[in-house]
């Protein structure tokens, strides 16, 4: 152990507070660096049983939660709402795409073995015939964000059963408990408990899964200054990071305004603005910029923010009054270099009423960096080129969207605009969890999504016989 590691304070019980009233729920312990040494090695033995699963039994597993969270999708979203602080509709949601990813990865499980290899393609081959299969890694480290508490885990630890690994789930601080019922219904299908550990901890205890020498990978979703502390300290091993986005959607001249609006108001207020492909900066051509601010304007202060276990809510609470402050802060930034705040921005504890903006300078946190928040910035363009150089100006460069009736312009500025994936009539905030996701840039290292994932999560090895 590190000398750092060795004078880690010891962790206090976590206390879950609801998000929208403050109230506590629940009190969970945490684990000393000791305490998650030990369970670092009782998880290293446990890659045996993990890897043992025969393919069928791990798909059984992985159906099986999925059944079980659909037959209680009503009280995990009512989890959802009060830990992680989403609207009931949005809850709902999630839980369904949850479900989905579970029997996706239950399908990977049965389907991507590996493939024969045409030996023969090459002189020299002829008298010989072999293939490659799929093998676990072994051990590896999850590290899970709050803002989709569940699905986001669901994408982390169903490849990796699929895959025949066994797991460190590090959930968030914010929202351990939805992240511990996920783990709970796949060991109630029959996954060995011992195959899932989950750990948590302060900075200390996760520093010390990062750095084992026996973890051979760190699957990490969260922010830009924890993947480059990552990054920095996990030694020889596979990473997979998704660290964020800054997303642009761009409206052009001919573009179906309603369909825009629409869409980016969805885009950039879901889940309180706390998403990683959520529209942060809409450029819009100066021929139609005054009609669809206007029109984004009225929309926006149409949401209904406030108590998010009422089905009318549109905006719940952020996931703490602190957060939200240091969202206000950052508006109030851009307004005192020149920015018009045109709606929103209200604080009321944990609750942030959606904000819409004009005029920020391009050396405003708001316009530089990912912002996590009920904000958008709305800015006119005057020709695609440009249009286009402010999209890709930044470091993050997750997902963008575009709106045109153009189909040769969709494409043309689709493959000009650096990122991840490009949503065409449609916000940036669209993802299908079948599909890989991830940023270019310094947004991301790595894929997600079932498949993609499952692939970074497994070895290949080679049979070839000599005849």
């Amino acid at each position: 152990m590190s000398d750092t590691l060795a004078a880690a304070p010891h962790a206090h019980d976590l206390v879950v507070r609801d998000k929208f009233t403050g109230d506590e729920i629940a009190t969970v312990s945490q684990l000393t660096v000791e305490q998650a040494l030990d369970a670092i090695a009782d998880a290293q033995r446990a890659t045996v049983t993990a890897a043992a699963l025969p393919r069928h039994k791990r798909a059984a597993i992985l159906e099986g939660a999925a059944a079980l969270l659909k037959e209680r999708s009503e009280s995990v979203a009512d989890l959802i709402v009060t830990e992680a602080g989403k609207t009931i509709r949005q809850a709902r949601k999630e839980v369904c795409r949850a479900i989905n990813t579970l029997r996706l990865s239950a399908a990977e499980a049965l389907r991507n073995a590996g493939e024969v290899i045409p030996f023969d393609s090459f002189p020299g081959g002829e008298n010989r015939q072999g293939w490659y299969t799929r093998e676990p890694l072994g051990l590896i480290v999850a590290i899970t964000p709050y803002n989709d508490a569940l699905n986001l885990v669901a994408h982390k630890i169903g490849p990796a059963i699929a895959g025949g690994n066994a797991v460190l789930l590090k959930p968030a601080q914010q929202t351990p408990l939805t992240a511990q019922l996920l783990v709970d219904l796949l060991v109630e299908a029959g996954l060995p408990e011992e195959v899932i550990t989950v750990v948590r901890g302060n900075r200390y205890v996760a520093q010390a899964l990062v750095q084992a020498w026996n973890v051979r990978m760190v699957s990490f979703t969260g922010g830009f200054a924890t993947g480059r502390a990552i990054a920095a300290t996990a030694g020889i091993k596979k990473l997979a990071m998704e660290l964020g986005g800054n997303a642009p959607v761009l409206v052009f001249e001919d573009a179906d305004l309603d369909l825009a609006v629409k869409a980016s108001v969805s885009g950039s207020f879901w889940a309180a603005g706390q998403n990683c492909i959520g529209a942060q900066r809409i450029l819009v051509h100066r021929s139609v910029f005054l009609a669809f601010l206007k029109s984004f304007v009225a929309a926006t202060e149409k949401l209904l923010t406030g108590d998010p276990r009422l089905e009318a809510t549109d905006v719940g609470p952020m996931i703490s009054a602190q957060a939200a402050e240091g969202a206000r802060a950052k508006i109030q930034e851009a307004v005192a270099f020149g920015a018009a705040l045109l709606t929103g921005g209200e604080l009321k504890g944990s609750l942030l009423t959606p904000a819409v903006l004009t005029g920020v300078p391009r050396t405003c946190t708001l316009w530089e960096e990912e912002v996590f928040a009920p904000i958008v910035i709305v800015e006119p363009f005057d020709d695609e080129e440009s249009a286009v150089i402010a999209a890709n100006d930044g470091e993050y460069a997750l997902q963008a969207g575009i709106f045109t009736n153009d189909l040769n312009r969709a494409l043309r500025v689709a493959g000009a605009i650096d990122a991840g994936g490009v949503m065409i009539n449609d916000s940036s905030d669209y993802r299908l969890d079948a599909m890989p996701f991830g940023g270019s840039k310094y947004g991301s290292m790595g894929r997600e999504g079932v498949r993609f994932a499952y692939e970074e999560m497994t070895q290949t090895k080679v049979v070839a016989v000599a005849r």
